[in-house]
């Protein structure tokens, strides 16, 4: 049965005055488990599992209403002091991209870029305006998360590329305007 009127699936990417992102959280701060929205069933169902000692670094989510070249909602890991929780909606904004190539175990190779976005509730991050105000060590090690957690899953993460705000508005913005299944 499909949940057409599920909220996360009616709820817009941001808001078209402040462009607060809305990004819903699919996988908390220092969760092994990695959920996944099911929009068919419109629940969140565990996807996979990180291995021991591995943990996401910062919230992990989606924005709604886009669609990137893997087929799913744009990725978005959020910055901020504290974890949310599975389906929590944090209103956030845009920072960044880290560009990247993900390879699947059959070698097929497609676009998977991660968004950089901060909670608007943020006290630690509030005076980041774009992915060059963060240390370039933290952008090195969430890098390395991807590309650890791509290749525990049979896969590679291949980073391309580190932009400010006006590149992900566009990457977004381009996401939007895919057709939904």
């Amino acid at each position: 049965m499909i949940h057409n009127s599920h909220p996360l699936l009616c709820l817009p990417p941001y808001d078209l005055e402040t462009e607060i992102l809305n990004a819903i959280i699919d996988t908390p701060c220092g969760s092994r488990n990695k959920y996944k929205f099911d929009e068919q069933a419109a629940v969140f169902r565990l996807h996979s599992l990180l291995p021991a000692g591995a943990t996401f670094p910062y919230d992990f989510g989606y924005i709604p209403g886009t669609r990137g070249a893997d087929g799913d909602p744009v990725d978005v890991l959020v910055l901020m002091e504290e974890p949310a929780f599975v389906g929590c909606v944090v209103p956030a904004r845009l920072v960044g991209i880290i560009e990247a190539e993900q390879t699947e175990s059959d070698k097929s190779s497609e676009r998977n870029d991660r968004l950089i976005a901060i909670s608007t509730c943020s006290h630690r991050y509030e005076r980041v305006k774009s992915i060059k105000d963060l240390d370039p060590m933290l952008i090195d090690e969430i890098e390395y998360f991807f590309e650890s957690y791509n290749r525990f899953g049979g896969k590679k993460f291949r980073p391309l590329g580190r932009h400010g705000p006006k590149r992900a508005w566009e990457v977004l913005r381009a996401a939007m305007e895919t057709p939904q299944e």
